[in-house]
């Protein structure tokens, strides 16, 4: 009985987790759907006849938002594809060289890790601007792959320290550089530490708005600022297109995330478990 009382309440547990953190997301897909006078009615109700005039909407007076959502996927991919080459070569180093001055600058990039973006953002606006990188692809990229390049390694590395030392062995045994040591044994067996950590810095990019807000303008500016535009608008908020933009917003990134939630939990959890 005391087991069965147990399996209850986590079953209540992990209930009561998915409605906080879904429901939110939940209610706004599904207004993005209703019209507009069934959107906040009390007590909410389930029963309505879908519409997409918000999404109607949102092509017509919004146009600036879909373009804007390219500008996002380049920067993400980018951001992506930089932050993971990088962290990969560093997580090999930190995972198969050990020395004094390495510790030293891991203990320094989880610090400045930690660090709110905000207080990395205002001194580097006039660097920024004197580079002349101010609203272009570029600098969103380096900022969002510099953010994130110091968990991106801990990940990778964590990964590397679970392949034994011997392969590396065998391969200089068998005539093998360094460069191809790297490539054709540490990078297979690493490949599932690096899409989790790629899968981390592609929804953070995806979905960033303080570094887009101060570094652009009008060409490189993201989808999520077009969102907040929408909360601002002249003559109020138009809910339904608000919702039906987020919606389409959310819709990659959650794809995303349940296609490859394994390798999240993975990227979560690397170094918990000690074979």
């Amino acid at each position: 009985m005391h087991k069965y009382l147990q399996l209850l309440l986590r079953g209540l547990a992990v209930a009561l987790v998915i409605v906080w953190s879904a429901g939110p997301v939940m209610f706004i897909v599904i207004s993005s759907f209703k019209p507009q006078l069934q959107m906040f009615a009390y007590p909410p109700s389930l029963a309505f006849v879908p519409t997409f005039e918000h999404y109607v909407a949102l092509w017509n007076e919004w146009d600036a938002f879909f373009p804007t959502l390219k500008n996002s996927l380049i920067v993400s991919v980018g951001a992506t594809v930089l932050a993971v080459f990088v962290s990969f070569l560093a997580g090999y180093v930190y995972s198969r060289y050990a020395g004094r001055l390495l510790a030293i600058s891991a203990i320094y990039m989880i610090a400045i890790r930690l660090l709110p973006p905000i207080v990395v953002t205002l001194p580097l606006f006039p660097a920024v601007d004197a580079l002349g990188l101010s609203d272009t692809h570029a600098l969103l990229i380096l900022l969002y792959a510099a953010f994130w390049v110091s968990l991106c390694t801990m990940i990778i590395k964590t990964f590397i320290d679970e392949i034994p030392r011997e392969l590396d062995e065998a391969a200089h045994v068998d005539g093998a550089s360094q460069a191809q040591t790297i490539r054709k044994v540490i990078l297979p067996l690493a490949l599932q530490g690096m899409a989790a950590s790629a899968i981390f810095v592609f929804v953070f990019a995806w979905n960033e708005y303080l570094f887009a807000l101060i570094f652009t303008t009008q060409y490189a500016k993201t989808a999520p600022l077009v969102i907040s535009e929408v909360m601002d608008a002249i003559y109020g908020t138009n809910w339904g297109v608000l919702f039906a933009g987020v919606t389409v917003q959310l819709a990659p990134v959650v794809a995303l995330v349940m296609f490859a939630q394994r390798l999240l939990v993975a990227g979560l959890t690397a170094g918990s478990v000690k074979g």
